[in-house]
């Protein structure tokens, strides 16, 4: 059996340059035996599905028809959301590029294999699509993912926004300030107001909040990146999580579908260092195989024909060990990874409780952002997938942890807060990528099964105290 666990979204020689940096330390022999000996699990051998990662492209996860019901008598008056921007193409062309310099190479000394000869015009004509949209901004499919969001949004609650119409109850849009998040707000409002026309003159001039919405990179990350950059622990477990035999099998299986056996082994050998190792090669052939479902609108690529089923899936096992480490539950003795995403949760009460103080007019609160905010936020609140840290001894597997990159941050993953009014009784529902999801363990739902949650409950579970 093969094992399992590793990171790596991040290219792995940046990765390596990190850890080459910190002093060793050794893991201890259980924890190794269970790197080394974890087997691939069936859902993540048996297919090339669900090897995306966090560029996995988005759906919602539950039937519209099939949403509970609001207990008697509570009508909508409120609603926010976090959302992560939609599908879009690679931030840059350098994973194209490493790889072409080995194919060019390749081709000119007769050395790709017959798939190979069509790897090259590929991967062009993807880099060629992904710069005319611009790298780093929303494809047409995150387009539309956003839009398709907003209108399922207007269609499940149409009594709150005809109320917000009626009432001239104004929406805000708020973004992290990024390219593609706020295209993403735009998208969003415009889906809304396509919706239902009334609400257009309701919608206020997007604003920017990075505290809010990139904390990762304002002054409240400022501790968590120098977890991310100096912290022996991280670098020694990314280390031996990256650096197992699977990996360089799993690399080189993916370039013998490109380039002779012959080739593969000078990759290996080191002949080619300046361009990259044969780790780095694989990896950016993963890289652009897991981007090119973002880029459906603007061709058709056909790159899983490059990985096999089992070497996606371990290189989607890299992306998720890492994600999960820097970002996600992380270590059980810390919450470094996701604590600055408090300023987030907070957002989002501060936002009821001033719903149901009669403090704000406000209709609705659409905040949207980064997998880097929507990580941790899911963490701290412990949504389903991110729930379970780990520690040296036991750690990150697929075997064992049900986190996956992408089912907790797809593109446009999503967090919904919809907020029902009776007298002076507020509940709230929570939708997770579109389906009910329940509050952590210790909140209550007024009704057991209930997707609805008393708003002092929610209060009490998570330590406010009411305005």
């Amino acid at each position: 059996m093969r094992p399992i666990t590793e990171p790596a979204p991040g290219r792995i020689d940046a990765l390596m340059k990190r850890i080459a940096a910190a002093p060793a330390l050794a893991l201890t022999l259980s924890a190794l035996s269970v790197l080394l000996m974890s087997p691939l699990p069936a859902q993540a051998a048996g297919g090339a599905s669900g090897s995306y990662g966090t560029k996995t492209p988005y759906a919602p996860q539950q039937n519209a028809r099939t949403y509970q019901r609001a207990p008697k008598g509570f009508v909508p008056v409120f609603t926010e959301n976090v959302s992560r921007h939609g599908s879009r193409a690679a931030t840059s062309g350098e994973d194209g590029e490493l790889i072409l310099q080995l194919w060019d190479k390749a081709e000119s000394e007769g050395q790709l294999t017959r798939p190979g000869a069509e790897f090259g015009p590929q991967v062009r004509s993807l880099l060629a699509a992904m710069e005319k949209v611009g790298y780093g901004n929303l494809s047409g499919r995150g387009k539309r993912e956003i839009q398709d969001t907003a209108a399922r949004m207007a269609q499940r609650l149409p009594g709150l926004f005809a109320r917000i119409a009626k009432d001239s109850e104004p929406i805000d849009v708020v973004s992290s300030g990024q390219g593609r998040a706020v295209d993403s707000g735009a998208l969003f409002a415009s889906a809304l107001t396509d919706a239902d026309p009334a609400l257009a003159p309701l919608i206020g001039p997007a604003r920017t909040d990075p505290d809010l919405l990139y904390f990762h990179k304002s002054a409240g990350g400022a501790a968590y990146r120098d977890y991310i950059a100096h912290d022996q622990r991280l670098a020694t477990t990314l280390k031996n999580v990256t650096e197992q035999p699977a990996t360089h099998r799993a690399a080189r299986d993916i370039l013998k579908r490109i380039f002779t056996p012959a080739f593969v082994q000078r990759i290996s050998d080191g002949e080619f260092a300046s361009i990259g190792s044969e780790v780095d090669a694989a990896q950016a052939v993963y890289n652009l195989y897991s981007i090119a479902p973002a880029m459906t609108d603007e061709g058709s690529w056909h790159l899983e024909r490059y990985l096999a089923p089992r070497d996606a899936a371990w290189f989607a096992c890299l992306s998720d060990a890492e994600d999960f480490y820097e970002k996600g539950p992380g270590f059980a003795d810390s919450d470094i990874t996701y604590k600055m995403a408090d300023v987030l949760l907070d957002d989002f009460f501060k936002k009821a409780e001033a719903k149901r103080d009669g403090t704000s007019d406000l209709g609705a609160e659409l905040r949207f952002t980064h997998a880097e905010e929507i990580i941790p936020l899911a963490a701290l609140m412990r949504l389903p997938g991110s729930t379970k840290p780990v520690t040296t001894t036991r750690p990150y597997t697929y075997t064992d942890n049900p986190w996956r990159g992408g089912s907790v941050a797809p593109m446009a993953a999503n967090i919904q807060w919809d907020v029902f009014r009776k007298g002076d009784t507020y509940l709230v529902r929570m939708l997770y990528n579109e389906k009910e999801t329940a509050f952590k363990a210790g909140c209550a739902p007024v009704a057991k099964g209930s997707a609805f949650y008393d708003l002092d409950e929610l209060e009490h579970c998570f330590g406010r105290t009411q305005s």
